[in-house]
């Protein structure tokens, strides 16, 4: 075992109960029995190494990155707290002989080392004053915060072009605003967007990796009793959520509170960053409409409705700047008779989604203690909550794009709440409370649109089908494997 990561699992929390990790324990003395050290060995069960270190699945995509023969600099997206720091810094950092990072909201000073030649060949020996030597091929430089120095992205265009053996790597949280500001080197950079972790990601961190390895698989092959373990699992998910610091504060402690504590100082940090995103918003607008998104989950919304305090073009503008910053998802309804599915988006009849279902509950306030009794995940806070998860599972495997199905008849309430390609076709995806129901907008759908083989229905059950119907009930769960 590497001395490293016998200090890791010296200082780490205990393993999940359900194992007998502890193989045997080692009294070494030194010195007469002057220096006593107990040093516990554990057996090597990879899913509590996995569980310790928070495996995330864009762990392959920055290998790749690094591995390519056609590497960019790479910035990484994602609002604050999703994992961006931690990928680079206890991952892709120990893939290289020597790691510098430059954190440009600390380090202010630094910014003056961007303000004449944008030349690599200028600006590295400045930065070596602070690091030490960086040597292109075993160094991976860091850029942290990068939306602080709008200069320093622009820079990256000229590692690119002059100094493409070097790995650059960039993370910021409110990029698209720097954006504003800058001409954007495109085509000389690449990008790579960050999510909270999914429920598989969240199920590794717990230690649970054959029960994350089943819920990838079709749960036609899964035994029911499998898949109502793995539902009840999502319930803790639903509560937890999925941001890193939340997950790992609950694994460790064991302890929803704690974690719901790490929720509201994540909002409340959100809310700080209000203010950096245009002095001619009201905070208070802003806000209002955060919660107020949050607490329509699933329905269509209007900018009117949003705040009653502020006009709708105000809401407007504070929902554009919420959906900037990444803290929430717009959903426009589209025509699913071919793809794109953004081909035919109307952005003015839209749902929404916010960043994380954990952040999501705590900002709602909603009643664990109540809702944790309820039997049925589609039943908990009127089905808000399942909605949520779906979304936020879908937009974790497509990228940034979702889209649902609302009729364009004059009068028609008909919609499908969400729409999932895979294989090159169009899935309409319906979360509902059980297998009944008469599911008439999914079977209005089927009807007019001929290219959509299928409807899914993720629900708080087992797998089911009704091939009559064309349509297959599947666990919540399943929301991961529905897409592409």
């Amino acid at each position: 075992m590497p001395t490293d990561l016998l200090a890791q699992t010296i200082t780490a929390p205990p393993p999940p109960k359900k194992q007998n990790n502890l193989a045997f324990i080692l009294l070494q003395t030194r010195n007469n029995l002057d220096f006593l050290r107990l040093v516990v060995i554990l057996k090597l069960d990879i899913s509590f190494y996995r569980g310790l270190l928070l495996k995330r699945a864009v762990e392959k995509q920055v290998l790749m990155w690094k591995d390519s023969s056609r590497r960019k600099p790479l910035i990484i997206r994602g609002a604050r707290q999703v994992g961006k720091t931690w990928l680079v810094e206890n991952f892709l950092a120990r893939q290289f002989d020597s790691f510098v990072k430059i954190d440009l909201e600390k380090r202010r000073d630094i910014h003056n080392y961007f303000e004449g030649d944008l030349d690599p060949e200028t600006i590295l020996p400045y930065l070596e004053l602070e690091s030490g030597r960086i040597i292109p091929g075993k160094t991976l430089l860091f850029f942290d915060e990068i939306q602080a120095c709008p200069r320093a992205i622009m820079a990256l265009r000229y590692f690119y072009e002059q100094m493409p053996e070097l790995h650059v790597v960039a993370a910021g949280s409110l990029l698209e605003f720097a954006f504003g500001e800058i001409s954007i080197p495109v085509g000389r950079v690449q990008y790579l967007y960050m999510h909270p972790m999914t429920f598989y990601e969240y199920l590794l961190a717990m230690g649970k990796e054959t029960m994350a390895e089943f819920m990838l698989k079709p749960p036609s092959e899964v035994a029911p009793e499998i898949q109502r373990k793995i539902l009840s699992e999502l319930k803790s998910y639903f509560f937890v959520g999925g941001m890193p610091e939340c997950v790992k504060t609950y694994r460790d402690s064991n302890s929803m509170i704690e974690a719901f504590n790490v929720q509201s100082e994540i909002l409340d940090s959100y809310r700080d960053d209000f203010s950096k995103y245009t002095p001619s918003i009201d905070i208070t607008c802003l806000d209002s409409v955060f919660l107020n998104v949050a607490k329509s989950i699933g329905e269509q919304l209007k900018y009117t409705r949003l705040n009653a305090a502020h006009s709708g073009q105000m809401n407007h503008k504070a929902f554009d700047l919420l959906v900037k910053a990444k803290i929430i998802h717009k959903i426009p309804s589209c025509d699913p008779s071919g793809l794109p599915l953004g081909a035919s988006a109307n952005q003015k009849k839209f749902k929404a989604a916010i960043l994380d279902i954990g952040l999501l509950q705590r900002l709602c306030q909603v009643p664990v203690e109540l809702e944790l009794k309820q039997k049925n995940l589609l039943a908990m806070y009127r089905g808000i909550l399942a909605e949520q998860f779906v979304a936020q599972e879908l937009l974790a495997k497509d990228g940034s794009e979702l889209y649902y199905w609302a009729r364009q008849a004059r009068g028609s309430s008909a919609e499908v709440d969400y729409l999932a390609v895979r294989n090159g076709q169009i899935y309409p995806v319906e979360v509902k409370s059980g297998a009944g129901g008469s599911l008439k907008s999914l079977h209005l759908m089927l009807a007019k649109y001929s290219n959509c083989p299928e409807g899914i229905v993720l629900y708080s059950g087992t797998f089911n089908e009704l091939p009559e119907q064309k349509i297959v009930f599947m666990p919540l769960y399943s929301a991961t494997t529905i897409s592409d």
